[in-house]
């Protein structure tokens, strides 16, 4: 503590003592008093918790912060209350593995390995390589403890791209995306060994189970769990205790809404655990979805305006496919209620959590850490652009630069262009008036675009 802060802490504790004399004897006591005090300041802050809950085609519209007026989320938007909700996130792809793998590894994908959920190619699964680091392999290093339960879709048993073999000290879920269809399964994966479950088993209240088991673990120590939910995604499935049963819906409307408010209520607990475990301003939780909504098993996005104001949805390159919902909370460092509408995509996720650890981030990545913009403070660096690129029905690609965003459809096809800031539905195709811009987005998808044997040019 330097001289000057010591007497000004002492004149306070005088007025707070008065009108008893302080003596030089007591001067120098409660001066010990101090500095003994400002030791304990002195002692090093741990690390802060990093917990990331990601769910499965949730869409923009799907939560009440983000204009829901039917389905009820009240944890997640009080999360939203206490922390901040940005308006202008982007998922990593408009489907499952690829969007996961930009989450993990900090690229986007025309750079990634994992670009679509199967190779066009082989048409099997691809997992992630030895070479492949994860943001859970770099916080690792830094000290932290790392877990994942739910979904993870990025490696088959036995394969090197298994969530052991990436970083993860722990792991309880579903490897294949497709078996994490049904919620009613068989078995599940611990680390690398099989568990076969009762029959009647809903997967998610036991991943949520396996997420608060994790957070009282390790409580004691800095952590990484990623909560990869696979809720609302196809099939339609919900215990029967179903809060919208005197709905007058139908049956898939009511269990997907139930879906919703049954995770929100999860998320609800892991914040109240928290709070218990007295670590609640020590950890930021970031919340959002892989992709935007689905229209499947039986359900219409449309029901619940699930894409909110945005135009698409799941396996559409338009905002309504690739626009998430992205709400961050951490206690005393993030104002309350603050609504952010800095642009950002889930390779950013690897460098923000690193530098949260306080490590440095591997070379060869895309993302640029967006903790300034979670604080409230500028952003030093920003993108010139972000990408996507989708190759089921043939090589799509989008683009946003600025307010600008492009998309082509199709290889050869021509591109379209949105200024976001007039058109966030993407209803008017401004292309013929900027051929500039056009030209300008073209070279940008090119330059993006790494060629991959899995996922070809010609989709």
């Amino acid at each position: 503590m330097s001289e000057v802060t010591r007497r000004q802490f002492l004149k306070q504790v005088g007025g707070l003592i008065a009108p008893v004399a302080l003596s030089s004897s007591s001067v120098v006591s409660v001066s010990g008093l101090v500095d003994s005090l400002a030791g304990a300041d002195k002692t090093p802050r741990r690390k802060p918790n990093i917990i990331f809950i990601l769910a499965d085609d949730l869409g923009y519209g799907d939560l009440g912060c983000y204009g829901q007026e039917q389905i009820r989320t009240p944890c997640i938007d009080q999360m939203a209350k206490e922390g901040v909700r940005f308006t202008d996130c982007y998922s990593g792809a408009t489907v499952c593995a690829p969007s996961r793998c930009t989450l993990m590894t900090g690229q986007h994908t025309g750079h990634c390995w994992v670009r679509g959920n199967r190779s066009r190619a082989t048409n099997e699964r691809v997992p992630l390589r030895p070479e492949d680091t994860t943001v859970a392999q770099v916080l690792k290093e830094a000290g932290y403890a790392t877990g994942i339960v739910g979904k993870w879709g990025l490696g088959e048993p036995d394969t090197t791209g298994i969530p052991n073999r990436k970083g993860f000290d722990y792991w309880f879920g579903y490897l294949n995306q497709a078996r994490a269809h049904e919620y009613y399964t068989d078995y599940l994966w611990r680390n690398e060994e099989k568990v076969n479950l009762p029959p009647g088993t809903y997967s998610h209240d036991l991943f949520t189970q396996e997420a608060l088991d994790f957070i009282g673990r390790e409580k004691d120590k800095p952590f990484f769990l990623y909560v990869a939910y696979t809720i609302p995604h196809a099939k339609i499935q919900v215990p029967s205790d179903d809060p919208y049963t005197d709905e007058p819906w139908s049956e898939n409307a009511r269990k997907f809404a139930a879906m919703i408010t049954r995770m929100d209520r999860d998320v609800g607990k892991m914040m109240e655990l928290l709070k218990e475990l007295g670590i609640d301003d020590n950890t930021i939780v970031f919340f959002t979805s892989d992709n935007g909504p689905h229209s499947e098993g039986g359900h219409d996005a449309r029901t619940f305006k699930s894409s909110g104001p945005l135009r698409g949805m799941k396996r559409d390159l338009y905002e309504g496919g690739i626009r998430v919902p992205m709400v961050v909370r951490w206690p005393g460092k993030t104002a309350p209620g603050r609504t952010n509408s800095q642009p950002w995509a889930f390779w950013d996720f690897l460098p923000t959590a690193v530098e949260i650890a306080g490590a440095k981030p591997p070379d060869g990545i895309d993302g640029i850490s967006m903790l300034p913009a979670i604080l409230g403070r500028k952003q030093k660096h920003d993108h010139e652009y972000l990408y996507w690129e989708f190759h089921e029905g043939g090589f799509k690609q989008a683009l946003r630069f600025g307010n600008w965003k492009a998309v082509r459809n199709k290889q050869g096809k021509p591109i379209e262009l949105y200024d976001l800031k007039t058109d966030l539905g993407e209803q008017h195709d401004l292309s013929a008036q900027h051929p500039d811009l056009v030209k300008k987005a073209e070279e940008l998808m090119k330059s993006a675009h790494v060629p991959s044997k899995d996922w070809p040019d010609g989709g």
